[in-house]
């Protein structure tokens, strides 16, 4: 077989190196084109030369096409992974510190409250720019695989307004899945889930194991697991007022709703600091600091290091090679899949981005109907539905008011901020995001005055309930092996790292 695949955002190490082994461990896909592009020469430079070294040392005659130049590394193209942040970490940081003035504190801060809204803003335009590119070059049938954040808009804004046949993916299930399995004392293949929602608030709507039932039970279940039920606390009391346990991991869930955050005395009822994603104050964006840190200063070693087996037991549970192989060799996949709801889930909006189940062959990507959700968990998707509506809209127009009015119905902003200072809130996001915000020019030049006129509400210098120091490159050294997974893997919570407890 012979067909392009595209990595936009291919400087990404983590995402990049391990979706390309996947892709090349399938006997079909050895002599594919494979081509990176990424804005970042330098970045892309030193994945490049890894990912080529690996290819190398695997005896694959693939010769990757890496350029700057997107609209060439995208020509001819059948399948594109996009795995772009735009503003990078620089904008990340804003995302996070902010809202910590008006006491929004967030674990992650990238698919919905503050930090998603905003990161939305900087990452829809580009994605209807890489829409573009793709329409006007690529094969005709190509299939867009996104894995940027936040998951939900980018995809509705690309298939509402790019043109582009686009489904979101994400790891999230899996890990549910690992743990339904893990406090039943099962393995994670002899238990079957259907799993429905929207991405980062998907649930498990049924769990059984040679026909038992795992539902009934799993609260208890979860309650007696002796790391579980400290370090989901925000997962399992969800479970016990919904009835159904949620893909999201525990800082992440804490985000999305307002129960868990929004008083800075209670945040360390709820979280646990064993690792980042079990709600530290920022931790993902600490973690991604810390991994483009250490990637940057030992690459060197990285070139000394093995090649990465391209061999069946090395291939990893990112849906996107699944999903190519299924549509080329007419293997069938199961996963879930993000895509336009078009009735799928009967009691969320038909226009919405869900998360659901769905197969894949050589006749393409099904998603089956999975009716209603139970209408508790259909409350807390709805709720999140709306501010993604809202924000995917504000992005495409540049409107700052339904910017602001997203801010306002966010579950956790609403919870802790009054509406002046949402609007305060946003002036100020919006003027420390202008760089990437070109759609926004005028409201931003209202906002500078706003800001500089004085009489602004009152803020504070506040770190969050949890917040941690970025590791120096000195500490990571001393546990290389840990420093080498965090930035080596796309998904950052899947190898838990132990870090002292201890606050700033």
């Amino acid at each position: 077989m012979s067909f392009k695949v595209t990595f936009i955002g291919a400087g990404s190490i983590g995402f990049t190196r391990g979706l390309l082994r996947d892709l090349l461990i399938v006997p079909e896909f050895r002599n594919i084109q494979i081509a990176f592009t990424d804005i970042s020469e330098r970045n892309l430079s030193m994945v490049t030369e890894l990912c080529q070294r690996d290819i190398n040392e695997n005896g694959l005659p693939i010769t990757i096409q890496s350029t700057t130049d997107r609209r060439e590394a995208l020509a001819g193209a059948k399948y594109v992974f996009c795995t772009i942040r735009v503003g990078g970490l620089e904008a990340f940081q804003t995302d996070v510190d902010i809202p910590l003035k008006y006491g929004i504190d967030q674990c992650v801060g990238d698919t919905l409250c503050a930090g998603g809204i905003m990161y939305g803003q900087r990452g829809i335009p580009e994605m209807l720019r890489i829409c573009k590119d793709i329409r006007e070059v690529c094969l005709p049938d190509v299939l867009l695989l996104n894995y940027s954040n936040p998951m939900a808009m980018l995809t509705w804004a690309c298939n509402k307004y790019g043109g582009v046949r686009t489904i979101g993916l994400c790891h999230g299930v899996q890990h549910g899945h690992h743990q339904i399995a893990e406090v039943y004392g099962l393995d994670k293949k002899d238990v079957d889930i259907v799993c429905a929602g929207i991405n980062h608030q998907t649930w498990y709507i049924k769990a059984s194991h040679q026909g038992r039932d795992l539902t009934e039970g799993l609260l208890e279940a979860f309650e007696r697991h002796p790391e579980y039920s400290r370090t989901e606390k925000v997962r399992i009391d969800m479970l016990r007022r919904f009835g159904y346990y949620s893909t999201e991991s525990n800082g992440h869930l804490s985000e999305y709703v307002p129960w868990y955050r929004k008083r800075p005395e209670e945040i360390p009822d709820w979280i646990d600091l064993g690792s980042w994603i079990n709600g530290e104050t920022g931790g993902y964006l600490r973690v991604c600091t810390e991994g483009r840190n250490w990637f940057e200063t030992d690459f060197p070693n990285w070139m000394k290091d093995p090649a990465v087996s391209y061999t069946q037991e090395n291939r990893g549970e990112e849906h996107g090679s699944y999903i190519i192989e299924g549509l080329e060799t007419g293997r069938v996949y199961r996963g879930h899949f993000n895509v336009v709801n078009q009735g799928v889930i009967s009691n969320l909006p038909d226009d919405a981005v869900i998360e659901a189940p769905g197969y894949v062959d050589r006749n393409g990507i099904s998603m089956p109907l999975v009716g209603e959700l139970p209408l508790g968990p259909a409350a807390v998707c709805n709720a999140s539905i709306s501010v993604q509506r809202l924000a995917v809209e504000a992005a495409v127009h540049g409107d700052d008011q339904l910017l602001r009015q997203a801010f306002m119905m966010d579950p956790l902003v609403g919870a802790v901020c009054n509406p002046k200072e949402i609007w305060q809130l946003v002036d100020e996001m919006l003027v420390a995001g202008e760089a990437w915000l070109p759609q926004y020019k005028d409201a931003i030049a209202e906002a500078k005055q706003r800001l500089a006129a004085g009489s602004l509400l009152p803020t504070r210098s506040y770190e969050g309930a949890a917040r941690l120091k970025v590791k120096t490159i000195e500490e990571m050294r001393q546990d290389r092996d840990q420093a080498n997974r965090n930035a080596g893997e796309s998904d950052k919570g899947k190898d838990r790292e132990k870090i002292s407890p201890g606050l700033e």
